[in-house]
């Protein structure tokens, strides 16, 4: 019979852990948060601030919560001792403390780990600690701040009328960064430019440089960091010369090309490292699934999830690159079996990451030698990819530094120098594992003073290009980066704004949509310090003084809610109005939305001349329509990929007045043609599409055509007959 109960949060843990602990053990789920903030009192908070105390009154969370606490108040009856496992994290602690508090625990043992495997959980129980209340006070503080932010934040928003829906803390700011990036991509103006370069018939291609020699730009000794994780393996950048700005002036170093000699001034050869890649943390693993294998953040933390719970990686929340000398030891030994020229004199360390809990450890599998053969059948795609993706990052860590030549070559034709760059990779080391180096740009051997055969001299016209917006993973990035969030809010935080439909996704990149951006315009004008990135790290950074013992939360709290949310807020009220227009020249009278959350497109209104508006639109194919916003109301404009331009839309009847006349669509008709599925009639189908009259077969058999395979059995008119992407040529 059990005498101890182990409590997890998640009920994907209690089969493994029921298994290594045995018998003796009850295990049971908490299912995440059991308890949460009453919605009492002022603003249904369900706090008070009075002087430098916070009061708090909580509740069960839903019927689920009540359920459950139901549930362990019966385990705890049948057993002698109770242990609390709850994630090895500052909210794994505070859901501890909940536990305690619903359950009447009077002295509960708090236990952690970070991978679920026998020797790590046995090890955890054997060493057990009471709950940690400064972690706990850190988690309180957060709660009930966002809760204070959101509940009388988003009341402003209301009033507004747009269908927003709520502010937050992290939330706000990490919008502003996505509406930011917009503004800077609608202000960008191109600018034409011109790269000149030549081509050799020794085998290589060099880029104007200017009319001095260009100098050596790094050092001879040089030890690079590796690239970012949202780069893709082997991703290289087209080269470029120095930049011409007239056509003239690179017809002009054509010429001069063409006209004099070429010959080599200057060879240059350098031998650099490339340091490995730390371990995984939260935001780096978002970033890598998000590039690597085309996960959301929030995707990845549930796949992520389901490996830990399998006891196959460690703890998936953390931000240390820290890795347990266990593993270290393990991994060396696979080195030296199975790779020894990769294994360094001396365990690797990686340079801690700013503010991290180094308790913590990075994330990593919890036995390197487990057979990918047995995982690939155990495991779903999905989980294997990412789980493939920990291990070899993991190893890669404490492999060698990769060794590359880097070769420049400096040529001059009369006034004008030529450059080359070439890289090759000598010893692979870590990228044998984890690939983040450019491909081999091997150049010739060439001597100093050799004469060269040119073969071509010519420019390409180019054009600058806007800053790029954030895909999810750069987003996750750059969050870490100001310091807005922790590793557990990342990916909540953009399926919010998803959600909210302050952003949507478009071909992989975030992009703000009309009610993001007006939002966000009026917060810059409500309560511009909550959207500063800076602002928000200030806070993170005090809730983690917090943690260690250094700042009392309550006389925080208070302070913060005294001295800057309360005044903002009164600042903030008298900005609404200015949200309020009643100008029609602003106002959309159709749905209440303000003209000015709307991106403006180039085109004009042909009644009064003004920008129309990007009105956005899922039902078009370019995900957005042209409205007039300044009071014409009839004006819309529709892309037609037929005309190439914007135009009003066709009328079904007449169509009076439209671009492109509407022509009658005939009825269906049978033909001798057989379905390549049932056997029966094929059917001629016309449509309309781009102002024109076309025609497809199908199945004649209206029923059978809702059938999956029949969606495949179309056959288009094309200039060689009729022909099917599924079963070709008819």
């Amino acid at each position: 019979m059990a005498t101890k109960l182990l409590i997890v949060e998640s009920p994907g843990k209690v089969k493994k852990l029921s298994q290594i602990l045995g018998s003796d053990w009850l295990v049971r789920a908490s299912m995440g948060h059991i308890r949460e903030l009453a919605n009492d009192g002022m603003d249904a908070l369900g706090f008070d601030l009075a002087g430098n105390s916070v009061n708090c009154r909580f509740m069960a969370r839903g019927t689920r919560g009540k359920e459950t606490i139901q549930n362990l108040r019966s385990a705890v009856k049948q057993v002698q001792t109770v242990v609390l496992a709850t994630d090895y994290d500052r909210e794994g602690e505070t859901i501890a403390w909940h536990i305690q508090q619903a359950l009447n625990l009077k002295n509960p043992q708090r236990v952690v780990y970070t991978e679920i495997t026998p020797n790590a959980v046995r090890e955890a129980v054997a060493r057990p600690r009471s709950i940690d209340l400064d972690l706990v006070h850190s988690g309180l503080c957060r709660t009930v701040l966002d809760k204070l932010v959101g509940f009388r934040g988003s009341p402003l928003l209301w009033q507004l009328q747009n269908g927003a829906k709520s502010m937050g803390r992290v939330q706000s700011a990490t919008l502003h960064i996505i509406c930011e990036r917009e503004r800077q991509i609608q202000a960008f103006v191109p600018q034409d430019y011109w790269s000149v370069f030549v081509d050799y018939g020794e085998g290589f291609r060099a880029f104007y440089q200017g009319e001095s020699e260009p100098k050596q730009t790094t050092n001879p000794a040089d030890t690079t960091e590796e690239t970012d994780d949202t780069a893709q393996p082997n991703e290289t950048k087209t080269p470029e010369s120095k930049r011409v700005t007239s056509e003239i002036e690179a017809d002009r170093l054509v010429q001069l090309a063409q006209q004099h000699p070429h010959q080599v001034v200057a060879i240059e050869g350098k031998t650099v490292t490339r340091t490995p890649p730390p371990p995984f943390v939260t935001s780096t693993l978002q970033q890598a699934a998000g590039s690597r294998l085309r996960f959301s953040p929030e995707k990845t933390m549930q796949v992520a999830q389901s490996l830990y719970e399998a006891g196959l990686i460690t703890y998936m929340r953390t931000d240390s690159v820290a890795l347990s000398p266990e593993f270290c030891a393990q991994a060396r030994q696979w080195l030296e079996e199975h790779d020894p020229a990769n294994l360094p004199a001396k365990v690797k360390q990686h340079r801690k990451v700013k503010g991290s809990q180094e308790a913590h450890e990075a994330i990593r599998p919890t036995d390197v030698y487990r057979p990918s053969k047995e995982l690939r059948v155990e495991l779903t795609a999905e989980a294997f990819e990412l789980y493939v993706l920990i291990w070899k990052r993991a190893i890669a860590s404490q492999c060698q530094s990769a060794r590359l030549r880097q070769t420049r070559i400096v040529t001059r034709s009369g006034p004008v120098c030529w450059q080359a760059r070439g890289q090759v990779i000598e010893f692979h080391g870590y990228s044998k594992y984890w690939n983040n180096i450019s491909s081999d740009s091997d150049l010739p051997t060439l001597t100093q003073g050799q004469s060269l055969n040119l073969t071509q001299a010519a420019h390409e016209q180019k054009q600058t290009q806007p800053p790029p917006r954030y895909s999810e993973p750069k987003l996750v990035q750059v969050m870490e980066r100001k310091g807005i969030g922790r590793p557990s809010t990342y990916a909540p935080t953009i399926q919010t704004l998803k959600q909210r439909t302050y952003v949507e996704v478009v071909k992989g990149h975030l992009q703000p949509t009309g009610l993001g951006l007006e939002v966000d315009r009026f917060l810059q004008d409500a309560l511009p310090d909550l959207l500063e990135a800076e602002f928000t790290a200030q806070m993170e950074q005090m809730l983690d003084r917090i943690a260690a013992g250094q700042q009392n939360w309550e006389a925080y709290l208070t302070g913060w809610n005294r001295d800057y949310f309360e005044p903002a807020l009164t600042k903030a009220r008298q900005v609404i109005p200015q949200h309020l227009t009643t100008n029609p020249a602003v106002r959309n009278s159709s749905n209440g939305r303000s003209a000015q959350s709307y991106d403006l497109s180039r085109t004009r209104c042909p009644q009064c001349q003004n920008y129309l508006a990007k009105v956005p639109s899922s039902k078009v194919k370019k995900k957005y329509f042209l409205k007039c916003m300044g009071g014409c109301a009839d004006v819309v404009l529709f892309w037609s990929d037929y005309s190439r331009k914007w135009e009003p839309p066709r009328s079904k009847s007449s169509q009076e007045g439209s671009a492109v006349p509407s022509q009658e669509i005939p009825k269906p008709q049978l033909t001798e043609y057989p379905c390549p599925i049932c056997q029966k009639p094929l059917e001629t189908y016309s449509y309309e599409k781009e102002g024109q009259v076309k025609q497809l077969l199908r199945c004649s058999d209206t029923k059978a055509r809702s059938n999956s395979k029949h969606k495949e059995a179309v056959y288009f008119q094309t200039a060689q007959g009729w022909w099917s992407p599924k079963f070709g040529n008819l």
